[in-house]
């Protein structure tokens, strides 16, 4: 049985040359016999009677391996088929035979597109043709790969042609076989530098080709990559070098150094490749870029304070523009819908406008909104303590300063009562005017008795308990 399947094969793919693997029917005299079997063959798929399917394909195979010269339906069905043959047969031998009779008839099908034997529609370039060869060859190396386990060097060899024919109309299944069986030739030593650097450049190409070109498998290709690159990071550790880089992307930069992203690509891949900082022209391109990422960065800021204000009113503060800071929070306040948003908002402007502006009393009332937005909230009530503490001495005789240390005390005591995170702030501040309070001789010379409620005057106008120093 074995050597009956193998003169059966030997018959069904014997060639005298490689456009004989072309044959079609148009015009022969088997033109109708051909016709005839592909029809049955086709119609019998379709409805996955594979075993009358395979009885007529082999009849069409033979007398016409191209069809009408304008489909590769029979090579890609005859794979197919003995694909079937091959899953459900238990005979190894025969499985090896049906494994085999796929690897011609991927390579039949290569060879008809390469002698330009299948005629497509709007395929006219020698570049189409060398795209559907790869094409063919990039689907030989998958099954090689994954579905028969066949041996890393043969698997490299086809992935490597595929790669080579197809460039950009490869597909991106290829990468990860290609990847794998290139790092294993590589580290056996039979694969040397300068082929390893070649091909992966040419890969690695073609992947970020298709990663912004193709809009289906984009995604793909991106992932397909990143595990091609992982499998070689070995490899191109050994075989890429600073200097072949800068030899490289010199004439690229400086045609182009006018391009930010070709300026961003030329030093990520001078730094990728081990290139130090202190390499002349690793400095020449990084100065270069640090203009771009400046007047980007500008451009962004730009873009987004105009979008919201108190990112420039952060900004300026910073700088000391305490002013223009203050006309900016008080721009997103007047945008702003979100409560808790604005409440922050107010609690910056007061901010600024008590530490920097001197405008107690506008501080103030903008310290309450913040708190009256955001409920539970205690700094603006430690804010405004601190406003009561600072101005203190400037209320008049010992007597209203230490009223208005009290009424700061008061503030410091409510934030903390609705507040817990703010607690040892508060703590602190308590700890610190404790000894400031009235003193007690001082409220009995005016006829005021603890517990009394009094009117702190200057600006603060508050009403405070007194509470006395002990």
């Amino acid at each position: 049985m074995k050597n009956l399947l193998g003169i059966v094969l030997v018959l069904i793919f014997a060639v005298n040359a490689g456009i004989s693997q072309c044959e079609n029917w148009v015009g022969k005299k088997f033109e109708e016999d051909a016709k005839n079997a592909h029809s049955i063959y086709r119609q019998s798929m379709k409805i996955k009677d594979y075993k009358l399917a395979f009885e007529y394909w082999q009849q069409a195979y033979k007398l016409a391996p191209a069809a009408d010269g304008k489909r590769d339906y029979h090579f890609w069905d005859g794979i197919k088929l003995y694909k079937w043959k091959y899953d459900n047969e238990q005979d190894p031998a025969k499985k090896k035979m049906y494994v085999d009779t796929i690897m011609m008839l991927y390579d039949a099908m290569a060879d008809c597109y390469a002698n330009k034997g299948i005629q497509l529609k709007g395929c006219n370039t020698d570049s189409c043709y060398n795209g559907k060869v790869g094409f063919v060859l990039g689907r030989k190396a998958y099954d090689m790969f994954y579905t028969y386990k066949m041996p890393y060097d043969q698997v490299y060899k086809t992935s490597k042609e595929a790669i080579e024919k197809a460039c950009k109309m490869s597909e991106y299944s290829v990468l990860i076989p290609f990847g794998f069986t290139l790092a294993d030739q590589y580290k056996r030593g039979k694969v040397d530098k300068e082929e390893a650097r070649e091909i992966i450049d040419k890969a690695q190409r073609i992947a970020e080709y298709n990663i912004k070109h193709d809009k289906t498998y984009g995604q793909y290709w991106e992932q397909s990559l990143k595990r091609m690159d992982s499998d070689l990071r070995d490899v191109e550790k050994e075989v890429f070098d600073c200097e072949f880089f800068k030899k490289k992307l010199r004439p690229l930069y400086d045609e182009k150094k006018n391009d930010s992203k070709t300026v961003k690509y030329v030093l990520v891949t001078l730094k990728q490749q081990g290139c130090p900082d202190e390499d002349p022209m690793v400095q020449e391109v990084d100065a270069t870029w640090k203009l771009y990422a400046e007047e980007y960065n500008r451009k962004l800021t730009d873009s987004l304070e105009k979008a919201n204000p108190a990112l420039a009113g952060n900004r300026l503060a910073k700088e000391g523009k305490y002013q223009e800071a203050a006309q900016k929070y008080q721009e997103a306040i007047d945008q702003e819908t979100d409560p808790e948003k604005k409440a922050q908002f107010y609690y910056a402007l007061a901010s600024i406008q008590f530490a920097h502006l001197n405008q107690y009393s506008v501080a103030r009332a903008n310290a309450l909104k913040a708190a009256q937005l955001k409920n539970g909230w205690g700094k603006p009530y430690i804010l405004i303590g601190d406003m009561y503490s600072k101005s203190a001495k400037s209320c008049g005789d010992a007597w209203n300063q230490r009223l208005a240390i009290l009424a700061a005390l008061d503030k410091y005591y409510y934030a903390k009562s609705i507040d817990p995170s703010v607690a040892d702030q508060a703590n602190k501040r308590i700890s610190k005017f404790s000894s400031s309070k009235p003193k007690q001789e001082d409220g009995f010379m005016r006829g005021y008795k603890e517990g009394q409620v009094v009117n702190t005057g200057c600006w603060i106008g508050e009403k405070v308990k007194l509470r006395f120093s002990k």
